[in-house]
C-alpha cells in the first residue's frame, strides 16, 4: 500500500491535545495523500494546547470516535497531551478501537502520553516502546518494556506499534508512520 492509498484514524478528546502531536501527523499525512479522519469524543471542535498549559490551535473533528469503525482504517494514531490521554484512556470506545486495531494486526502509533490508552486497553504485554518518561512506570507495570529513543517500532504480538517520546521526535514519528504505510 502507498501512503496515498491509506486511511488513517486519529483519535483524541475535544480538549487538551498537545498541538503539534495532533497537527503534524494530521497535516503531514494528508499532504502525502493519506485519507485522514480526526475522530474526537464529540464531533465538535478540538482545542489543542501547547506544553499542556497554553492555548493552541483549534481543529475541526471529522467524526466522533464512538461512531467510527476500525475496519475502515489502516492505521490508528494516538496523540499525546496529558489531559487528552488521561480522559481518552478511560473511554470504552477508545479502548475498543485500540483493541480492534491490534486484534486485526493493524498498526497503532502513539506519541508522548498516547501510550496511556494502550496501558488501559491491556495491549502492552510483550511490547517494547518509548513514551514520555512520566508514564514509564505505567508502561512497565502494564507489561511493556520502556526504552528512551526518538522512535521505536515493535512488531511483537502480531501487530506493529510505533511510538515516540515528545514533540521534538515528530519527524521520526511521522516518518515511521509513512514507512509503515508504504510497506
Amino acid at each position: 500500500m502507498a501512503v496515498k492509498d491509506s486511511k488513517v484514524l486519529i483519535i483524541t478528546q475535544n480538549w487538551g491535545i498537545e498541538e503539534t502531536e495532533l497537527t503534524r501527523p494530521l497535516r503531514d499525512l494528508r499532504e502525502a495523500g493519506a485519507q485522514v479522519t480526526l475522530a474526537a469524543a464529540e464531533k465538535a471542535p478540538v482545542e489543542t494546547v501547547q506544553h499542556d498549559r497554553y492555548a493552541g490551535e483549534t481543529v475541526d473533528a471529522d467524526a466522533a470516535y464512538g461512531d467510527v469503525n476500525s475496519a475502515d482504517y489502516d492505521l490508528l494514531v494516538v496523540p499525546g497531551g496529558t489531559t487528552n490521554v488521561d480522559r481518552l484512556r478511560v473511554s470504552g470506545d477508545a479502548q475498543r478501537l485500540a483493541k480492534e486495531f491490534a486484534a486485526a494486526g493493524k498498526p497503532i502509533a502513539a506519541i508522548c502520553h498516547g501510550a496511556w490508552l494502550l496501558v488501559n486497553a491491556g495491549l502492552l504485554p510483550g511490547k517494547t516502546l518509548t513514551s514520555t518518561r512520566y508514564i514509564k512506570a505505567d508502561v512497565e507495570n502494564a507489561g511493556g518494556t520502556q526504552v528512551d529513543q526518538e522512535v521505536k517500532v515493535c512488531n511483537a504480538n502480531g501487530w506493529r506499534l510505533i511510538t515516540s517520546r515528545k514533540p521534538a521526535d515528530l519527524d521520526a514519528f511521522v516518518g515511521a508512520i509513512k514507512d509503515t504505510l508504504e510497506e
